[in-house]
């Protein structure tokens, strides 16, 4: 293959690797979901806790922020300590660093209900919980799944640092190709179906969200 230029390497290696390549993509892909399901699953309600119960604000977010200001090599190396090697180090590493975006989304929705939708919705006898199921959760979850979807896309990235402690996934092909001596194409290989899986999990989640958005209502608070 040492003659042939990059993207003639490219090529040979996906027609010579395509099943590994699609296995390893859809690996990628899961852990990244995954991770951010467990996030949507603790960061929702934290959301709503904190839209409910102001004073808890700086102490959830603090931590949060916290998160994410560790860089995420050292974060999945400190994972591993406890998890060892392996995918379930990589979901906690996606999981924490999911959780900001989809708190903070999550309390930038709710909070950003019409008092007046409120206001109608207590004098309908609504109880606290009917209002957040019935008004409060459906006119927040476009903010919502910005929040997921911002969340996704850095999932994405991060899941591909993962190789580093066994995760597989695309980031293993990349290392690979690091460690090879003709390596360019490896690494594209490697690096351009995460690139796809970026942009198109923001435009499907994107599309969503726009379907999500509520029409004619008024969301100032």
């Amino acid at each position: 293959m040492s003659d042939m230029t990059t993207a003639q390497q490219f090529f040979y290696y996906l027609s010579h690797n395509s099943n590994y390549i699609l296995s390893q993509f859809l690996r990628h892909f899961l852990i990244s979901v995954y991770g951010v399901l467990l996030a949507a699953l603790v960061g929702i309600p934290l959301g709503i806790l904190i839209a409910r119960r102001g004073k808890l604000k700086s102490v959830v977010m603090g931590i949060a922020n916290v998160l994410q200001t560790i860089p995420s090599l050292a974060m999945i190396s400190i994972l591993m300590l406890g998890l060892g090697l392996g995918t379930k180090t990589v979901i906690a590493t996606v999981f924490l660093y999911s959780l900001l975006p989809i708190i903070g989304n999550t309390y930038a929705g709710i909070r950003n209900v019409g008092e007046d939708l409120v206001d109608a919705a207590k004098g309908m006898g609504m109880t606290e919980s009917q209002q957040l199921l019935m008004v409060e959760l459906p006119l927040s979850l476009s903010v919502i799944m910005a929040g997921v979807r911002n969340a996704l896309v850095v999932a994405v990235g991060i899941t591909a640092i993962g190789a580093f402690v066994g995760g597989g996934g695309l980031g293993d092909i990349i290392v690979r190709g690091t460690n090879a001596t003709n390596g360019g194409a490896i690494i594209l290989a490697g690096s351009l179906p995460t690139a796809l899986m970026a942009i198109f999990s923001d435009l499907i989640l994107g599309f969503v969200q726009h379907w999500l958005e509520p029409k004619g209502m008024s969301k100032n608070r």
